[in-house]
């Protein structure tokens, strides 16, 4: 058991004191926040360039009034004749246009929107926008229907999902909420599994080319020397995690902190106020609504079958890719013997993204959970939507019941692959060292 440990301890000190290891930890948190900060600043910088001035050539007579600017566009009468218009605009640039309002708009309904360039999009979504609106109110007043109270006319349902318990008692539940996390836990957790279980080949794979582990070997069982590495890059990726969920907070706190002009944001909060009121009311009541269906989550209970599941299935997959690592001498031969070892993981890995996330109570998502090559996406996705207890355990009972025949078989592989060089192994030849005696 000391041996162990100290393979552990070995495993762990030396990849975490690796300068790709602290690269990737606090690099990736601050490219995600670079990211997210980007995207805010050139966001807000289109809104703000993005003023268009729009000059308006009415025929009718009667819409360009109707019209109104805001902070996207301005717009003011066309004074000149449509050549000396037109040769204005594309002296002055993209965000100059013309829009060309003939007097059968109301019965034909078409318009020409006329720009230097190609069309701004956004400037054209939002002229069609309001012209569609006065189209409306239009024909509400040919047919003398008030528009206004038509407005006031809300057909919208609220569905209150509520869930029964065991207890008879109802509470709050949303599947929307359930299926955001469901798909998150699904990427997060075949990532993992992946990486950190490929990671144990890598080490064996570059360890046994160097020919370092012949002297390994001459002071620990080889069963000693594969746990200590599985353990050893497990706490590695279980540390990486933690780091990357407290860095990433954090710089998010910090970053909204710093960046969010707090007195901008109120001004901006008191216009929507007074110009959308009806919106901002519907917002808050998103937001209770996504407050309410959190609440219906057992958020402690799914951080433990997420720790649980992470950790039984790394141990089950690394295992299996420490036998592989064992047995070939680089990655490019290690291709045959990795695409059946992750096929399960990948099946459902995408059958999480339709089967069991529609159907989480179904036969086949049932049956994915309780086997273990699958148990720890299946279970994971369909905890949020609710799991009996007996079944949580039952999964986690047989996944780890797996692993330890599969770690059992895996070292009896290991032990004899590990020693082996330039000798291309096989699924036969896998078979034959597993039935070496010791």
């Amino acid at each position: 058991m000391n041996k162990i440990i100290l393979i552990i301890q070995r495993e762990y000190l030396s990849r975490v004191k690796k300068k790709s290891f602290l690269l990737t930890t606090f690099l990736v948190p601050l490219f995600f926040i670079g990211l997210y900060v980007g995207v805010f600043f050139l966001t807000k910088k289109s809104f703000e360039d993005s003023n268009a001035l729009v000059y308006v050539l009415d025929k009718t007579d009667s819409v360009q009034q109707l019209l109104t600017n805001n902070k996207n566009i301005t717009y003011a009468k066309s004074n000149q004749e449509l050549q000396e218009q037109l040769k204005t605009i594309k002296e002055a640039g993209d965000k100059t246009n013309l829009l060309i309002i003939p007097e059968d708009f109301y019965t034909a309904k078409k318009i020409e929107f006329l720009s230097a360039g190609k069309p701004n999009i956004n400037t054209q979504n939002e002229i069609e926008k309001q012209l569609e609106k006065i189209l409306l109110n239009y024909e509400y007043g040919q047919l003398g229907i008030d528009g206004e109270q038509i407005k006031n006319i809300d057909p919208k349902v609220i569905v209150s999902a509520k869930e029964i318990t065991d207890a008879g008692e109802t509470k709050d539940s949303d599947t929307r909420i359930a299926m955001g996390i469901a798909m998150a836990l699904s990427v997060l957790i075949y990532l993992s599994l992946f990486l950190y279980g490929a990671q144990v080949m890598r080490g064996i794979i570059e360890e046994k080319s160097n020919r370092i582990v012949e002297v390994i070997i001459s002071s620990v069982k080889p069963f000693q020397l594969m746990m200590g590495k599985i353990i050893g890059i497990g706490l590695v990726g279980i540390t990486q995690f933690i780091l990357w969920i407290v860095l990433t907070f954090s710089l998010i706190s910090i970053a909204t902190t710093t960046l969010i002009d707090k007195e901008e944001l109120k001004n901006q909060m008191v216009e929507q106020q007074q110009a959308q009121a009806g919106d901002l009311a519907s917002d808050a009541s998103f937001a209770m609504d996504i407050q309410s269906a959190l609440n219906g989550v057992d958020i402690p209970e799914l951080l433990i079958c997420f720790f649980l599941f992470f950790l039984a299935g790394y141990m089950l997959y690394s295992a299996m890719f420490a036998a592989v690592g064992s047995a070939v001498d680089n990655e490019t031969e290690a291709n045959q013997f990795t695409m059946p070892i992750t096929t399960p993981l990948l099946l459902a890995y995408v059958l999480s993204f339709g089967v069991l996330v529609n159907d989480p109570h179904g036969t086949i998502a049932t049956w994915l959970s309780f086997i273990p090559f699958t148990s720890p996406i299946a279970m994971l996705v369909r905890i949020p939507f609710g799991v009996p207890t007996w079944q949580i355990i039952l999964s986690f009972v047989v996944l780890v019941a797996t692993f330890i025949v599969t770690t059992w078989a895996a070292a009896r592989i290991y032990r004899v692959g590990i020693l082996m060089y330039g000798k291309k192994a096989s699924f036969k030849e896998l078979i034959k060292w597993f039935n070496y005696k010791s």
